[in-house]
């Protein structure tokens, strides 16, 4: 078995959600780099579209394709999936990366900040991922099942609130989800995994990684001593996506640097000196 066969995706449809930046920009340009067709959607008008070109014109042997789209409603999920169904009869992929969050001290935050990210990075996840169901068990079969990827993050595997309660709450709904899903629909020969990111570029974290030396001092917090790049997303997608990633549902991959098993000092450690 050859590297292609494990990780290729040649003939592979895919949907990724909040694609035009961040994690997702990152996902769907390995997707397409490694054959796949890549529907691109967020809630900025023209920026899939943008990306899309973009990732059309790396001469890679996948596509891209853009449009608008919003998962915080149920109507722009209903409109999401008749785009999708216009233009493919199964999907083989969907990555749920769409996300928000919202930062505020304990005291100061906001009932509204609850429903908002609440209905964007757990409800959307899961109407859209219920509604393309069909769409998934199409492409499906034994060898080679469908594959789900959610899009968590360590702040719900830890204590890491931060200010940011509803979105660390709505990443820890994620990843249980993740798991419920993996169980229930490993019968329709579909996975379900996630990733559980630690600090990378994207527009959501801009405010403390948009430039190098605001990248090195959030790299010395994480024990591997940086923070993430397009590379690390690029390896756990063609894994999971892929046929070496078959036979795994219902697991997090923590691409988090070592934050996901970052504890308290030593209890004893005035004691040994």
């Amino acid at each position: 078995m050859d590297i292609q066969t494990l990780f290729g995706l040649e003939g592979k449809t895919a949907l990724v959600t909040g694609g035009a930046t961040g994690i997702g920009r990152m996902a769907a340009e390995a997707l397409v780099r490694a054959g796949a067709r890549v529907l691109l959607v967020s809630r900025k008008d023209g920026a899939c579209e943008a990306v899309a070109a973009e990732l059309n014109a790396l001469g890679a042997s996948g596509s891209a394709e853009g449009f608008v789209g919003d998962v915080g409603t149920k109507d722009g999920i209903d409109a999401i999936v008749t785009e999708v169904q216009k233009r493919t009869d199964a999907l083989d992929i969907l990555m749920n990366n769409a996300g928000i969050t919202w930062g505020a001290p304990m005291g100061e935050f906001p009932h509204h900040a609850w429903e908002k990210v609440m209905n964007v990075n757990v409800a959307g996840l899961f109407e859209l991922t219920q509604q393309l169901l069909p769409l998934l068990i199409a492409s499906s079969s034994p060898e080679d099942p469908a594959r789900v990827v959610n899009v968590g993050s360590v702040m719900g595997e830890r204590e890491m609130g931060d200010g940011a309660y509803s979105y660390s709450a709505s990443k820890a709904a994620v990843l249980h989800l993740t798991k419920i899903m993996g169980k229930e629909l490993a019968g329709h020969h579909v996975t379900v995994n996630a990733l559980a990111p630690g600090p990378f570029v994207s527009r959501m974290t801009a405010f403390a990684t948009a430039d190098e030396d605001m990248r090195d001092k959030v790299g010395k917090d994480v024990p591997l001593g940086r923070v993430g790049t397009d590379t690390d997303i690029a390896g756990c997608m063609l894994f999971l996506c892929g046929q070496g990633g078959s036979y795994i549902t219902g697991a997090i991959i923590p691409v988090s640097g070592g934050i996901n098993v970052m504890s308290g000092p030593n209890i004893f450690e005035q004691a040994l000196h």
